[in-house]
């Protein structure tokens, strides 16, 4: 697909099929940028960045072929120059330090709100945009600021972050996935509440939900954790 040239090119590698499309559609509601493709591997991502000019990588760490920052090392030995915004459920802050070296220019943590993925790329763009020299130090820092200073996530009203953490870990760390009522016992919230969260996740790629049958009445939904 063809995209204007003041549009940052944008390549979503992610190798859940939900999660890949979530995150092609947040890139597509940003203004000044387009998602050129998508890659379920690395070796889709090396194939695609052949094919078509990049300006950024929107790189999940864990990929079925290999590490994520093992892609970006082998990127730039063979001279792609794209940057990374790297997309991970980790919190070991040594992959963090060794992203630097490699292009990683920003880190969003799974389950992410649009809000959070805007934020970063329009942060992202503004650090795109500068050129030119420098006057002195003070613009410099101004220039990294704007990528390593990123305002607090944004979620939906009504919705918390300490809560919204603890649905997470609830639905992870069951295997066969759980219903709103389950989510709502073992957080301790409401049914309702715990639905809400629960629609939040589904809407960010990161849960699926299907019906529950084999009950009377009418089915009900079950949900389960995108793994990534």
């Amino acid at each position: 697909m063809s995209t204007p040239s003041k549009d940052i090119r944008v390549l979503v590698v992610e190798d859940d099929p939900v999660a890949a499309d979530a995150h092609v559609m947040y890139v597509g509601r940003v203004p000044g940028f387009t998602a050129v493709g998508k890659a379920h591997t690395g070796a889709e991502a090396r194939r695609a960045l052949d094919r078509m000019p990049v300006d950024l990588l929107l790189l999940d760490l864990h990929l079925p072929d290999g590490h994520g920052l093992q892609l970006a090392r082998s990127l730039r030995a063979a001279g792609y120059h794209a940057d990374v915004i790297a997309v991970t459920s980790a919190r070991d802050l040594t992959v963090v330090r060794e992203g630097v070296s490699l292009g990683v220019v920003q880190y969003v943590l799974k389950p992410f709100t649009f809000a959070t993925l805007r934020d970063r790329l329009v942060r992202y763009a503004e650090f795109h945009a500068a050129a030119g020299e420098a006057s002195g130090q003070d613009e410099v820092d101004r220039a990294l600021a704007t990528l390593r200073a990123p305002g607090p996530a944004e979620l939906p009203k009504g919705l918390s972050a300490p809560t919204l953490e603890r649905v997470t870990r609830a639905l992870r760390d069951s295997t066969e996935g759980l219903t709103a009522a389950g989510v709502a016992e073992a957080v301790g919230i409401s049914r309702i509440t715990a639905r809400r969260y629960l629609e939040h996740l589904v809407d960010a790629g990161r849960a699926g939900r299907s019906p529950q049958y084999g009950q009377v009445g009418r089915p009900e939904l079950q949900y389960r954790w995108i793994k990534g």
